[in-house]
Protein backbone atom coordinates (compact mmCIF):
# COMPACT_ATOMS: atom_id res chain seq x y z
CA UNK A 1 0.00 0.00 0.00
CA UNK A 2 1.18 3.28 -0.57
CA UNK A 3 3.51 4.75 1.96
CA UNK A 4 4.60 8.47 2.47
CA UNK A 5 7.73 9.33 4.31
CA UNK A 6 8.63 12.49 5.07
CA UNK A 7 11.82 13.65 6.68
CA UNK A 8 15.44 14.83 5.86
CA UNK A 9 17.67 14.05 3.11
CA UNK A 10 21.49 14.61 3.72
CA UNK A 11 25.08 14.48 4.08
CA UNK A 12 26.76 13.09 7.00
CA UNK A 13 30.29 13.12 7.75
CA UNK A 14 31.13 9.80 10.42
CA UNK A 15 34.30 8.76 12.65
CA UNK A 16 34.50 5.51 14.68
CA UNK A 17 36.71 3.08 16.07
CA UNK A 18 36.99 1.27 12.78
CA UNK A 19 37.43 4.39 10.66
CA UNK A 20 36.09 7.43 9.29
CA UNK A 21 34.05 8.79 6.09
CA UNK A 22 33.97 12.12 3.86
CA UNK A 23 30.72 13.37 3.14
CA UNK A 24 28.25 10.22 2.16
CA UNK A 25 24.83 10.29 1.91
CA UNK A 26 22.60 10.16 4.67
CA UNK A 27 19.42 11.89 6.94
CA UNK A 28 16.50 9.96 8.06
CA UNK A 29 14.13 10.05 5.10
CA UNK A 30 17.13 8.61 3.47
CA UNK A 31 17.86 5.58 5.89
CA UNK A 32 13.86 4.86 6.20
CA UNK A 33 12.93 5.05 2.49
CA UNK A 34 16.06 2.79 1.55
CA UNK A 35 14.96 0.22 4.36
CA UNK A 36 10.89 0.53 3.63
CA UNK A 37 11.71 -0.34 -0.03
CA UNK A 38 12.67 -3.74 0.66
CA UNK A 39 8.57 -4.54 1.70
CA UNK A 40 6.75 -2.09 0.16
CA UNK A 41 6.80 -0.80 -3.83
CA UNK A 42 5.12 2.38 -3.45
CA UNK A 43 7.50 4.62 -0.96
CA UNK A 44 6.72 8.29 -1.86
CA UNK A 45 9.61 10.68 -0.59
CA UNK A 46 8.96 14.52 0.64
CA UNK A 47 12.49 15.94 1.49
CA UNK A 48 14.73 19.38 0.68
CA UNK A 49 18.16 18.91 -0.71
CA UNK A 50 20.34 21.73 -1.48
CA UNK A 51 21.84 22.15 -5.09
CA UNK A 52 24.87 20.36 -4.32
CA UNK A 53 22.91 16.96 -3.74
CA UNK A 54 24.48 14.44 -5.91
CA UNK A 55 22.12 12.99 -8.84
CA UNK A 56 23.80 9.96 -8.06
CA UNK A 57 22.47 9.70 -4.93
CA UNK A 58 19.45 10.58 -5.89
CA UNK A 59 18.80 7.91 -8.88
CA UNK A 60 20.11 5.30 -5.51
CA UNK A 61 16.97 5.79 -3.84
CA UNK A 62 14.89 5.95 -7.20
CA UNK A 63 16.53 2.55 -8.29
CA UNK A 64 14.75 1.54 -4.78
CA UNK A 65 11.64 2.47 -6.03
CA UNK A 66 11.33 5.71 -4.51
CA UNK A 67 9.32 8.14 -5.83
CA UNK A 68 10.94 11.81 -5.77
CA UNK A 69 8.99 13.75 -6.98
CA UNK A 70 8.18 15.33 -3.56
CA UNK A 71 11.98 15.71 -3.32
CA UNK A 72 12.39 19.81 -3.56
CA UNK A 73 16.20 21.07 -4.67
CA UNK A 74 17.14 24.15 -3.97
CA UNK A 75 19.69 24.69 -6.73
CA UNK A 76 21.31 27.36 -4.81
CA UNK A 77 21.57 26.51 -1.37
CA UNK A 78 23.34 23.95 0.40
CA UNK A 79 22.01 20.61 1.68
CA UNK A 80 21.98 19.62 5.25
CA UNK A 81 25.21 18.08 6.63
CA UNK A 82 25.72 16.82 10.56
CA UNK A 83 29.21 15.08 11.33
CA UNK A 84 29.86 13.30 14.15
CA UNK A 85 32.26 11.21 16.08
CA UNK A 86 31.62 7.84 18.37
CA UNK A 87 33.20 7.15 21.30
CA UNK A 88 35.03 2.78 21.83
CA UNK A 89 31.70 2.07 23.11
CA UNK A 90 29.96 2.91 20.05
CA UNK A 91 26.79 4.30 22.43
CA UNK A 92 27.18 7.70 22.77
CA UNK A 93 29.08 10.35 20.34
CA UNK A 94 29.99 13.71 20.24
CA UNK A 95 28.56 15.99 17.41
CA UNK A 96 31.19 17.97 15.69
CA UNK A 97 29.09 19.76 13.05
CA UNK A 98 25.31 20.53 12.41
CA UNK A 99 24.66 22.75 9.43
CA UNK A 100 20.67 23.45 9.04
CA UNK A 101 21.21 25.05 5.49
CA UNK A 102 18.23 24.11 3.14
CA UNK A 103 16.08 22.16 6.48
CA UNK A 104 16.00 25.40 8.32
CA UNK A 105 13.11 26.74 6.24
CA UNK A 106 12.06 23.38 4.67
CA UNK A 107 8.31 23.83 3.85
CA UNK A 108 7.32 19.70 3.54
CA UNK A 109 5.00 20.16 -0.18
CA UNK A 110 3.01 17.08 -0.49
CA UNK A 111 2.46 16.14 -4.17
CA UNK A 112 -1.42 15.64 -5.34
CA UNK A 113 -0.04 11.96 -6.45
CA UNK A 114 0.98 11.60 -3.08
CA UNK A 115 -2.87 12.55 -1.31
CA UNK A 116 -3.63 8.78 -1.37
CA UNK A 117 -1.29 7.39 0.82
CA UNK A 118 -2.44 5.24 3.43
CA UNK A 119 0.95 5.12 5.97
CA UNK A 120 2.81 7.84 6.73
CA UNK A 121 6.06 7.86 8.54
CA UNK A 122 7.67 11.26 10.06
CA UNK A 123 11.01 10.97 10.58
CA UNK A 124 12.81 13.54 12.81
CA UNK A 125 11.95 16.99 12.05
CA UNK A 126 10.72 19.96 13.73
CA UNK A 127 7.27 18.74 15.45
CA UNK A 128 6.13 21.91 13.91
CA UNK A 129 7.08 20.27 10.41
CA UNK A 130 5.34 17.04 11.10
CA UNK A 131 2.38 18.27 12.32
CA UNK A 132 2.15 20.80 8.69
CA UNK A 133 2.62 17.33 6.87
CA UNK A 134 -0.79 15.59 8.27
CA UNK A 135 -2.89 18.76 8.23
CA UNK A 136 -1.73 18.99 4.57
CA UNK A 137 -3.03 15.57 3.82
CA UNK A 138 -6.53 15.21 2.54
CA UNK A 139 -7.25 12.27 3.98
CA UNK A 140 -6.19 10.81 7.01
CA UNK A 141 -3.57 7.59 7.07
CA UNK A 142 -4.72 4.33 8.07
CA UNK A 143 -1.39 4.10 10.54
CA UNK A 144 0.68 7.56 11.32
CA UNK A 145 4.03 6.65 12.64
CA UNK A 146 6.58 9.78 14.45
CA UNK A 147 10.35 9.49 15.29
CA UNK A 148 11.38 12.55 17.38
CA UNK A 149 14.43 13.33 19.82
CA UNK A 150 15.04 14.88 22.75
CA UNK A 151 16.33 18.33 20.98
CA UNK A 152 12.90 18.97 20.30
CA UNK A 153 11.94 18.28 24.05
CA UNK A 154 14.52 20.79 24.90
CA UNK A 155 13.31 23.69 22.39
CA UNK A 156 9.48 22.89 20.98
CA UNK A 157 8.07 20.96 23.86
CA UNK A 158 4.94 22.45 23.24
CA UNK A 159 5.15 21.63 19.26
CA UNK A 160 5.94 18.33 20.20
CA UNK A 161 3.20 17.74 22.34
CA UNK A 162 0.24 19.11 20.05
CA UNK A 163 1.57 16.37 17.08
CA UNK A 164 1.60 13.50 19.46
CA UNK A 165 -1.74 14.23 19.76
CA UNK A 166 -2.00 13.40 15.93
CA UNK A 167 -0.54 10.46 15.49
CA UNK A 168 -0.89 6.62 16.12
CA UNK A 169 2.87 5.52 16.89
CA UNK A 170 5.20 7.18 18.45
CA UNK A 171 8.87 5.70 17.96
CA UNK A 172 11.78 6.91 20.49
CA UNK A 173 14.82 5.71 22.47
CA UNK A 174 14.60 4.98 25.91
CA UNK A 175 16.52 8.36 27.23
CA UNK A 176 14.40 10.02 24.53
CA UNK A 177 11.14 8.75 26.79
CA UNK A 178 12.43 9.10 29.91
CA UNK A 179 13.24 12.64 29.18
CA UNK A 180 9.26 13.18 27.67
CA UNK A 181 7.59 11.55 30.96
CA UNK A 182 9.88 11.83 33.54
CA UNK A 183 9.48 8.46 34.74
CA UNK A 184 12.89 6.05 34.67
CA UNK A 185 10.70 3.00 34.48
CA UNK A 186 9.78 2.19 30.94
CA UNK A 187 7.02 0.66 31.70
CA UNK A 188 5.32 3.97 33.36
CA UNK A 189 6.71 5.85 30.42
CA UNK A 190 4.87 4.18 28.10
CA UNK A 191 1.92 4.20 30.50
CA UNK A 192 2.31 8.21 30.20
CA UNK A 193 3.03 8.48 26.76
CA UNK A 194 -0.15 6.55 25.81
CA UNK A 195 -2.52 8.97 27.44
CA UNK A 196 -0.88 11.96 25.29
CA UNK A 197 -2.70 10.39 22.14
CA UNK A 198 -0.85 7.97 20.13
CA UNK A 199 -2.44 3.97 20.67
CA UNK A 200 0.78 2.67 20.75
CA UNK A 201 4.43 3.33 21.66
CA UNK A 202 7.83 2.24 20.43
CA UNK A 203 10.87 2.60 22.36
CA UNK A 204 13.85 1.56 21.06
CA UNK A 205 16.93 0.21 23.55
CA UNK A 206 20.23 0.14 20.92
CA UNK A 207 22.26 -2.36 21.56
CA UNK A 208 19.17 -4.25 23.87
CA UNK A 209 16.78 -4.47 21.80
CA UNK A 210 13.41 -2.23 21.44
CA UNK A 211 9.74 -2.25 23.51
CA UNK A 212 6.26 -2.03 22.16
CA UNK A 213 3.65 -0.83 24.11
CA UNK A 214 -0.48 -0.50 23.64
CA UNK A 215 -2.86 0.00 26.47
CA UNK A 216 -2.96 -3.76 27.19
CA UNK A 217 0.26 -5.70 25.88
CA UNK A 218 3.89 -5.08 25.80
CA UNK A 219 6.11 -6.87 23.39
CA UNK A 220 9.80 -7.12 23.90
CA UNK A 221 12.19 -7.68 20.61
CA UNK A 222 15.67 -8.34 21.27
CA UNK A 223 18.69 -6.90 19.31
CA UNK A 224 20.74 -9.56 17.71
CA UNK A 225 24.31 -9.86 18.91
CA UNK A 226 26.99 -8.66 16.40
CA UNK A 227 30.69 -9.11 16.24
CA UNK A 228 31.37 -5.97 15.40
CA UNK A 229 29.08 -2.65 15.21
CA UNK A 230 30.82 -0.31 12.08
CA UNK A 231 28.40 2.58 12.30
CA UNK A 232 25.26 2.79 14.21
CA UNK A 233 24.13 6.54 12.66
CA UNK A 234 20.77 5.61 10.75
CA UNK A 235 20.26 2.22 12.89
CA UNK A 236 17.30 4.18 14.33
CA UNK A 237 15.55 5.03 11.06
CA UNK A 238 16.26 2.10 9.28
CA UNK A 239 14.90 -0.08 11.93
CA UNK A 240 11.67 2.78 11.55
CA UNK A 241 11.75 2.22 8.06
CA UNK A 242 11.60 -1.82 7.98
CA UNK A 243 8.65 -1.30 10.94
CA UNK A 244 6.35 1.05 8.68
CA UNK A 245 7.68 -0.75 5.55
CA UNK A 246 6.17 -4.42 6.81
CA UNK A 247 2.74 -2.76 8.11
CA UNK A 248 2.17 -0.82 4.66
CA UNK A 249 3.20 -4.29 2.94
CA UNK A 250 0.60 -6.45 4.78
CA UNK A 251 -2.06 -3.17 4.86
CA UNK A 252 -2.62 -4.53 8.26
CA UNK A 253 -2.66 -2.21 11.20
CA UNK A 254 -2.65 -4.43 14.78
CA UNK A 255 -0.98 -5.11 17.17
CA UNK A 256 -0.06 -8.93 16.34
CA UNK A 257 1.17 -7.27 12.71
CA UNK A 258 3.33 -4.47 15.11
CA UNK A 259 5.06 -7.74 16.67
CA UNK A 260 6.19 -8.70 13.36
CA UNK A 261 6.93 -5.08 12.19
CA UNK A 262 9.33 -4.64 14.88
CA UNK A 263 11.19 -8.10 14.08
CA UNK A 264 11.45 -6.99 10.75
CA UNK A 265 12.63 -3.85 11.51
CA UNK A 266 15.12 -4.69 13.78
CA UNK A 267 16.71 -7.18 11.59
CA UNK A 268 17.04 -4.05 8.72
CA UNK A 269 18.75 -1.90 11.74
CA UNK A 270 21.17 -4.98 12.42
CA UNK A 271 22.80 -4.69 8.97
CA UNK A 272 22.65 -1.12 8.48
CA UNK A 273 25.00 -1.04 11.49
CA UNK A 274 27.79 -3.36 9.88
CA UNK A 275 29.30 -1.12 7.57
CA UNK A 276 29.02 2.72 6.94
CA UNK A 277 25.72 4.80 6.26
CA UNK A 278 23.90 2.98 3.61
CA UNK A 279 26.53 0.43 1.93
CA UNK A 280 24.78 -2.43 3.65
CA UNK A 281 21.40 -1.63 3.34
CA UNK A 282 21.60 -0.83 -0.78
CA UNK A 283 20.54 -3.85 -2.55
CA UNK A 284 19.99 -6.39 0.15
CA UNK A 285 19.00 -9.96 -1.14
CA UNK A 286 15.45 -11.41 0.26
CA UNK A 287 17.51 -14.62 0.85
CA UNK A 288 19.76 -12.72 3.05
CA UNK A 289 16.76 -10.51 4.96
CA UNK A 290 14.84 -13.88 5.43
CA UNK A 291 17.99 -15.69 7.16
CA UNK A 292 18.41 -12.64 9.64
CA UNK A 293 14.62 -12.61 10.66
CA UNK A 294 15.37 -16.89 11.02
CA UNK A 295 18.35 -15.33 13.25
CA UNK A 296 15.73 -13.56 15.24
CA UNK A 297 13.07 -16.17 15.82
CA UNK A 298 16.03 -18.76 16.83
CA UNK A 299 17.01 -16.24 19.61
CA UNK A 300 13.84 -15.76 21.46
CA UNK A 301 12.40 -19.58 19.86
CA UNK A 302 12.53 -22.18 22.82
CA UNK A 303 10.26 -24.59 24.89
CA UNK A 304 9.61 -24.85 28.38
CA UNK A 305 7.52 -27.34 30.70
CA UNK A 306 5.86 -25.20 33.80
CA UNK A 307 6.90 -26.71 37.13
Amino acid sequence: MSLLVVGSVAFDAIETPFGKTDKIIGGAATYISLSSSYFNSQVNLVAVVGGDFPKSDIALLEKHGVNTEGLQIKEDEKSFFWSGKYHNDMNSRDTLVTELNVLGTFDPIIPESYQDCEYLMLGNLAPSVQKTVIERLKKRPKLIVMDTMNFWMEIALADLLETIKLVDVLCLNDEEARQLTGEYSLKKAAKKILTMGPSTVIIKKGEHGALLFNHNEAFYAPALPLEEVFDPTGAGDTFAGGFIGYMASKNETSYDSMKNAIIYGSAMASFCVEKFGVERIVDLKNAELEARVQQFINLVQFEISLV
